[in-house]
């Protein structure tokens, strides 16, 4: 069975939620969420499948590779199927969508990546940075 560690990440003030998947030591980012404040649309859901739509159209494998993992609904807090990209297939869909914050993104993007390969180093930087969190 798989072990997947869900985590709220913030960008911007902005949260995406992420699923860490420990079997494939890889970091898993909710698509609409990232979307949703890429485009600053009110619907990130609607832009994602027209999105989605437009790349099968094109014949992207990028939509074919997509997964899905249960996340948590930031509505009712309960786990639903969500898609989900690993950090390159999110790169990918950001070059798909014309937004200003999108540079800033791949910053964050990258630092989250080095964040986890210092806590897997260093596993009590997990502690503290999850102490952070939780007292702000």
């Amino acid at each position: 069975m798989q072990t997947i560690n869900d985590k709220v990440q913030l960008f911007e003030d902005q949260p995406i939620r992420t699923a860490w998947v420990e079997d494939e030591e890889e970091w898993y980012f909710s698509i609409v969420d990232v979307v949703q404040i890429l485009t600053e649309s009110a619907d990130g859901r609607k832009y994602w499948n027209k999105l989605k739509q437009r790349l099968k159209e094109e014949g992207s494998q990028l939509v074919t590779n997509c997964h899905q993992l249960k996340m948590k609904s930031p509505k009712d807090g309960k786990r639903y199927n969500t898609d989900v990209a690993d950090t390159e297939q999110l790169l990918r869909i950001i070059q798909s969508i014309p937004s200003k914050k999108a540079e800033p993104f791949k910053l964050w993007l990258a630092q989250v990546g080095r964040e986890r390969m210092e806590e897997v180093i260093d596993p009590e930087l997990t502690i503290e940075r999850a102490l952070e969190t939780y007292a702000t």
